[in-house]
């Protein structure tokens, strides 16, 4: 999506589309108010009497405004002005670009910059616009013989009222238009159908982002050999029921002007199909099991965000991919596996499948010596029971990366919650027969499962991001989120300016 940024009159604008936020209580924010005088009270005349109701996303589109220069107007409700918080905004956003989304413009000018929300200012307000237009314009239409028309929308002009917030302006919409496409990214992948969108497939997307990154992304790829010979048994005992032989991926980011700084480190889980294995899934909704790649699927979206904002950091990431599927080779109840690390699991239910590729990619990420690690997944079904669809899961052995990743959350709006990882739930992973088992039973499962991660996460600060509940969207409307890709980039760009802070470079 291209951006500009303006600080001209709204009604001298050309543009396809002028869009104007409105307050339900009618009082004019800077630029609908130099709309309004340059329209003979148009807007003003219609929240008047009634023709108009800015109740929070109402949208109406008018198709000819005296006096301005725009082709169109298109008003947007804000709601009531006390009750616009960052929830309240997105909201607006989502609905102005969705409308936007389905007109025959291929540019439109908006004038969210002076929306008061919170403490919020110009950048931040700039790129929630340009991530919300991203998204609206993504269409997931590869498998349609008959696909419905793409949307036009090429190019956005953000208003901005003082010229002195131009620059954060542009700062800001830079970054959103780089997580939002990074939130494309990942959706795409979750999207994908499980014939599709393999561990070989995930490797070759890999592969084909160091290619055209223009050397800033260095790739490798484990196959089973290479695994075999690593001694990463858990992430292979997931794969041994499918054909679809399983990958380690990992692709480096060297963004410090120190290539020796500590590098921080993401993992997915990029189960690629999952039936539960040989402790088979209930046939309903099974077709969603596609979406239990999704961590990886933001890794790769995080990775794309920021090989277009080029943070000086170091990251790697890695995507521990393998296909969960039941037939004569395939991990049995009761079998003891051993992991990279060197500790033996009890596989008590081979459903419980995500934390036994995790846990080799956790033990492969030592050699990096990193900073921080922060793994994504979907793994518990108990996270949504716990947390429902609005904030993501998150546990961690260490508190300040935990408040690092929650205060990531609440400036990119992609939130999580703190659950507790105490020594007191880890005996419910104990095993007769092996060091530990792979499921405690159903009492605190987000948590236990975090209890198993942490056992392969004691070289380093590590935090754990469970997706079950965010990473996608079930029923009519089925599909991939894009989450958690804002809060990570933003968690990312946090570390780069703190790096800025302790040299003195800010």
């Amino acid at each position: 999506m291209e951006f500009t940024v303006q600080t001209a009159n709204p009604a001298k604008v050309e543009t396809a589309c002028l869009v104007v936020p409105v307050f339900k209580d009618g009082d004019l924010l800077p630029a609908a108010a130099k709309l309004d005088d340059a329209s003979e009270r148009l807007i003003g005349q219609l929240i008047e009497r009634g023709d108009f109701s800015a109740g929070l996303g109402n949208v109406q589109m008018i198709p000819f405004a005296p006096g301005v220069s725009g082709e169109r107007l298109l008003l947007v409700g804000l709601g009531e002005r006390d009750k616009c918080n960052e929830a309240a905004f997105r909201k607006a956003l989502d609905a102005a670009f969705a409308t936007l989304a389905k007109l025959p413009v291929s540019d439109a000018a908006a004038a969210f910059t002076d929306v008061p929300v919170g403490e919020h200012g110009c950048a931040w307000k700039a790129r929630m616009t340009l991530e919300a237009a991203e998204r609206a314009i993504y269409r997931f239409v590869e498998f349609k013989s008959d696909p419905a028309p793409a949307a036009k929308l090429e190019r956005v002009t953000l208003l901005v009222g003082d010229g002195q917030d131009a620059e954060a302006a542009k700062q800001g919409a830079r970054i959103g238009a780089a997580i939002g496409a990074g939130i494309n990214v990942t959706r795409t992948l979750g999207n994908l159908p499980g014939n599709v969108c393999t561990p070989r497939y995930l490797a070759e997307q890999a592969e084909a982002l160091g290619k055209g990154s223009d050397g800033a992304l260095e790739v490798e790829i484990l196959d089973e050999e290479a695994l075999e010979a690593l001694g990463a048994g858990s992430l292979l005992s997931v794969g041994r029921g499918s054909a679809e032989p399983s990958r380690l991926i990992v692709m480096k980011y060297q963004g410090a002007d120190n290539p020796d700084d500590a590098p921080h480190v993401l993992v997915g889980k990029g189960i690629t199909f999952d039936t539960g294995g040989i402790s088979l899934k209930a046939g309903e909704a099974m077709d969603e099991m596609k979406f239990d790649m999704c961590g990886a699927a933001s890794v790769f979206g995080t990775v794309n965000a920021v090989l277009a904002i080029r943070p000086k950091i170091n990251l790697v990431a890695i995507v521990a991919a393998a296909e969960n599927m039941p037939d004569g080779l395939a991990t049995k109840p009761g079998d003891i596996i051993k992991t990279l690390k060197g500790l033996t699991v009890e596989v008590l239910n081979t459903d419980a499948e995500g934390r036994l590729v995790l846990c080799d990619a956790l033990t492969y990420a030592e050699r990096f010596q990193p900073a921080s690690v922060v793994d994504i997944a979907t793994l518990t079904g108990a996270a949504i029971i716990a947390l429902g669809h609005h904030a993501t899961g998150l546990l961690s052995n260490d508190d300040d990366l935990a408040l690092d990743l929650l205060e990531a959350g609440e400036t990119a709006w992609d939130r999580a919650w703190h659950l507790p990882l105490w020594e007191e739930y880890q005996e419910q992973l104990d095993s007769n027969f092996a060091d530990l088992a792979n499921i405690g039973g159903r009492p605190a499962g987000t948590i236990t499962a975090a209890c198993f991660l942490s056992r392969f996460a004691d070289q380093f600060p590590w935090a754990h991001l469970d997706i079950a509940g965010t990473a996608w969207t079930s029923g009519k409307q089925k599909g991939a989120s894009g989450r958690p890709v804002g809060l990570l980039t933003q968690y990312l760009l946090d570390r780069e300016a703190d790096a800025e802070v302790e040299t003195g470079d800010e």
